[in-house]
């Protein structure tokens, strides 16, 4: 069940970044949103009543099983979150402490799943850092990173999380002496995958910081409420 929850979770992922873009409503990912985690948190009641349904990456175990199900939670809970915050207008900051206490969950259960599952770890690392990225947004302010939060969900939504799902489905989720490499590999996409948003959204600021210049030259009586908003902060 969990790995239906990833595949979920891949396109929640996807759609809020192109949101966060500006290249889809953003009232369509929040109400996606909303069903996506409300069916994840239905998923992981299911999946504890179940004690793990043998999923591959259960373990079989107790301990694994209540760390599948405390992912499976967070997420739910976090696109729920995200869903009604903005269908209700209730501000984000919450959202914002909330994204940041996941993100201190999230190194946790990298840490817990590191020697069983390293596939699974290097992926709460990313995840990890999406959360931390909405915590400094929404609970701090820094608005300028909107650009850079797009980027970084539109581009790792499928490696860490619809792949991985779809591999967990198959029955080929890495296990034995090649999951480490497999690991590894993972890590070093995932990495350059966030290095390129980050310059795609440094190179969109530039555009639009080039575009804004060109305009007040044009026309000098240009009022700053005419600027885009991440060049006016």
């Amino acid at each position: 069940m969990n790995h239906i929850c990833l595949l979920l979770s891949g396109a929640a992922l996807l759609l809020n970044g192109l949101a966060a873009l500006d290249l889809l409503p953003r009232r369509d990912a929040a109400v996606f949103s909303l069903v996506t985690g409300s069916t994840q948190l239905l998923l992981a009641v299911a999946y504890l009543g179940t004690a793990g349904g043998g999923d591959s990456t259960a373990g079989g175990g107790g301990t694994a099983i209540l760390l599948g199900a405390a992912g499976m939670f967070l997420f739910g809970l976090t696109y729920a979150y995200v869903g009604l915050d903005f269908l209700l207008g209730l501000g984000s900051r919450g959202l914002g402490w909330f994204c940041g206490m996941v993100a201190g969950c999230g190194l946790l259960l990298a840490a817990a799943w590191s020697a069983e599952d390293p596939l699974l770890a290097v992926l709460w690392l990313c995840w990890t850092y999406l959360w931390l990225l909405f915590f400094l947004q929404l609970a701090l302010g820094i608005e300028r990173l909107t650009p850079l939060i797009g980027w970084s969900l539109i581009l790792t939504s499928q490696a860490s999380a619809t792949v991985p799902a779809l591999l967990g489905i198959t029955g080929r989720w890495p296990d034995g002496p090649e999951a480490p490499a497999t690991a590894a590999g993972a890590a070093a996409a995932l990495a350059a995958l966030l290095l390129l948003a980050g310059y795609l959204a440094w190179r969109g600021r530039q555009t639009a910081a080039r575009a804004a210049v060109g305009l007040s030259v044009a026309c000098p009586d240009v009022s700053a409420s005419a600027l885009p908003g991440e060049l006016r902060r």
